[in-house]
């Protein structure tokens, strides 16, 4: 089973994340922050990873750190879980409105890091959360993935929506990423035969 935990402590931080990407979207999500825990939800309901984030910041000083860090464990789990990546699909794409917006993201599990995040949010608190971390959440998962991850709202006002329809895109485009090809379960998705 594609299964990972680990654990990452600094002097900001500490934090649990526990993977199993081929799950059915269980989660037990608490990082102190009600509008993050939210969107990590949504990466495992819709992405069908069962997941687990238990993790403690620096909130008196604001969400940045603990956001960025839950990022890069994130990132960290799914790519040792997905090992060599042998019969990944390792692209995934999906549009996904949500009332009045609609945002798209496009994965590739290549091994390069290439982030990209076109999202303007008309406020700049979401709940208790300032909405500038959660780029540097996707950020952070792409670096330490090791994936393009290309995030974009084409249009939307409000900005709970925005980035609700952005975490549930990338949850579908990211299943579609990791789920096993059928058809060439035994080769890596590469002519470079190299992920």
């Amino acid at each position: 089973m594609r299964i990972c935990q680990l654990n990452r402590k600094t002097a900001e931080t500490e934090v649990q994340i526990e993977v199993n990407l081929d799950g059915t979207g269980v989660s037990n999500i608490n990082t102190g922050c009600g509008f993050f825990d939210h969107m990590l939800d949504q990466i495992a309901r819709h992405g069908l990873i069962d997941l687990t984030v238990q993790a403690i910041g620096d909130l008196d000083v604001d969400a940045h750190h603990l956001v960025e860090d839950v990022g890069i464990v994130f990132g960290q789990a799914i790519a040792t879980a997905l090992g060599d990546k042998c019969g990944i699909k390792r692209y995934g794409t999906f549009t996904l409105p949500m009332d009045e917006c609609l945002s798209r993201v496009a994965i590739d599990l290549s091994g390069r890091t290439a982030p990209v995040f076109h999202v303007k949010l008309p406020s700049e608190k979401v709940g208790d959360v300032d909405t500038e971390v959660f780029r540097e959440f996707f950020f952070a998962v792409a670096d330490n993935l090791k994936a393009a991850i290309h995030v974009e709202n084409m249009y939307g006002e409000n900005s709970h929506h925005i980035l609700e329809s952005c975490f549930k895109a990338f949850a579908h485009a990211l299943r579609e990423a990791i789920e096993i090809d059928e058809r060439a379960k035994d080769k890596l998705p590469s002519t470079k035969e190299c992920l």
